[in-house]
């Protein structure tokens, strides 16, 4: 068994071995040239790689009557694909000055982005989830009214919550305490 695996080691190295040697060939020159040498052939390189950018650009146009957006490789998306992730719909945000967002993902991202956030602080509003997927500025003002009155409901009185115990350990809010105390049950 052992004896299969070392043979089949052996016939893998053998034919790759013209590669390692090539690899190994390079390594050392590539480590043996100067600074020039290399500046040089870098120099060369980039010459080479922008001629051929070039000609690629001027050799072909690309066909998009439907104004899709380009994919990685630089041609068009196909339209099922535009269709699916939603990029035909248009997303308005009247706080962004009525910017437009094309598709769900571009509209859900840009509530954290810097222009919903200047809209909302030009408002004078703190941009935060409360206010996620509220784009009409009506509706922002109307939320905040609303949030601002929950939060002076919630916030802490002290007639109503401040509380007092009796020497019995008894605890009661202020109101009731002084009533006890005037009747002089406390």
């Amino acid at each position: 068994m052992i004896a299969r695996i070392e043979y089949n080691i052996k016939m893998f190295y053998e034919l790759i071995r013209p590669q390692i040697e090539a690899t190994r060939e390079f390594i050392e020159r590539k480590l043996t040239k100067t600074y020039e040498e290399i500046q040089q052939e870098f120099n060369e390189d980039s010459d080479e790689v922008v001629s051929e950018s070039e000609e690629e650009d001027g050799d072909r146009q690309l066909y998009n009557p439907l104004k899709l957006p380009l994919g990685w490789d630089g041609k068009p998306i196909p339209y099922w694909l535009y269709k699916l992730h939603g990029l035909n719909i248009e997303y308005k945000c009247e706080i962004c000055g009525n910017y437009s967002y094309w598709g769900p993902r571009a509209f859900a991202r840009h509530f954290n982005e810097w222009r919903h956030s200047y809209g909302m602080k030009c408002l004078g509003i703190q941009n935060t989830k409360d206010f996620e997927n509220i784009t009409l500025i009506e509706d922002a003002i109307t939320l905040n009214r609303k949030l601002k009155k929950l939060s002076q409901q919630k916030a802490w009185k002290p007639e109503e919550d401040e509380e007092f115990e009796d020497k019995d350990g008894h605890v009661y809010n202020k109101k009731v305490y002084d009533d006890l105390k005037r009747q002089g049950l406390v």
